[in-house]
């Protein structure tokens, strides 16, 4: 018997934005369960944060097959977690999973393929419990597989039941622009598409936001934060508790350099200056894009939680802010 009684004030501390055309509406900071909620991980903690994000108002929950370590634990445990507090709450929650990294051994736990991408959300469904997800993306382009194939694939998921709506991640412009006419054509459109963005990386702001804005389709970008720099945990060492001290597969002690150290120091500067932390300016930074319905966070403390959702309440970034910063990354990329 679950103890957790919700917040009655949620859905009053969240902004929430329509992804692209659709009906959907996704809360302005979302929680990805990419880091801190596979077997490795303190599930007392995990399920602390679960409950934290959606007294907050964080209603949409974000997932892959391979999330863990090992792959497919996050799945599992997050359905431990819904089974525990939330099977009253199934339709107040959006849950999206991902398939289309390398999940299992053999020709058909890879890529694009209708094989795959069905039997790997068969596996994910079974890992949480759920009869649907809300949403299924394609979690990156497959060169050996017809993209009509894998937007077929994503079409039948839609019509099977096993999920209401369908996205693509890390796919390039023009890859998603043929992405979304096919969709459209085949009567399922696609509704997000989830790329990495954030100061440090803005490979989007090449011709993807464009294209977004055209196929009238959502973003919500991941890593917005560029896996921890754009906050002040580094700007005095390394803690012991951060992810580069403790994970070395994403954030390693040598990207932390003196060059991005004096970056990241300015432009705390700027976010003091306006009465916020650096990680709050740098989602708002994110957020500011018209393309962009909600940003996707990590979290290993609720603390993480509370900064992020206060991000979207602070007045917005002006012309001269937004020059300056532009001056601090350049400088830093000369």
């Amino acid at each position: 018997m679950s103890d957790y009684l919700p917040n009655d004030e949620r859905y009053s501390q969240m902004h929430y934005r329509r992804s692209g055309q659709s009906g959907l509406k996704l809360p302005r900071i979302s929680l990805g369960l990419w880091h801190n909620f596979g077997d490795t991980a303190v599930q007392d903690n995990a399920r602390k944060l679960i409950r934290h994000a959606f007294d907050c108002g964080i209603t949409h929950f974000d997932l892959a097959n391979n999330y863990g370590p090992p792959p497919g634990s996050a799945e599992e445990n997050f359905g431990k977690i819904l089974k525990q507090d939330f099977c009253s709450l199934r339709d107040e929650l959006v849950i999206s999973t991902k398939a289309g990294y390398p999940m299992w051994t053999g020709p058909y736990g890879d890529g694009g393929s209708k094989k795959y991408l069905i039997s790997s959300l068969d596996q994910s469904l079974q890992r949480m419990d759920l009869d649907y997800v809300d949403i299924f993306y394609h979690h990156r382009p497959d060169p050996n597989t017809p993209l009509e194939e894998t937007m077929a694939a994503l079409d039948l998921i839609v019509r099977q039941g096993k999920a209401l709506y369908v996205g693509l991640s890390n796919y390039p412009a023009e890859l998603t622009k043929r992405a979304s006419q096919i969709l459209k054509a085949l009567g399922t459109p696609c509704i997000i598409h989830q790329p990495k963005y954030s100061m440090f990386e803005r490979w989007v702001e090449n011709g993807l936001l464009d294209v977004l804005a055209e196929e009238q389709i959502g973003g919500i970008a991941f890593s917005p934060l560029a896996g921890g720099l754009l906050t002040d945990r580094y700007l005095n060492g390394i803690p012991d508790d951060s992810r580069a001290a403790k994970d070395g597969r994403f954030l390693k002690p040598a990207d932390i350099t003196d060059t991005r150290l004096k970056v990241i120091s300015e432009l705390n500067h700027v976010a003091y200056l306006r009465g916020q932390k650096l990680s709050q300016m740098a989602l708002q930074w994110v957020l500011r894009q018209p393309a962009i319905t909600s940003v996707l966070i990590g979290a290993s403390k609720t603390s993480q939680i509370d900064d992020a959702i206060a991000a979207p309440h602070f007045c917005e970034l002006s012309a001269k802010e937004l020059s300056r910063i532009e001056e601090i990354l350049a400088a830093g990329n000369a």
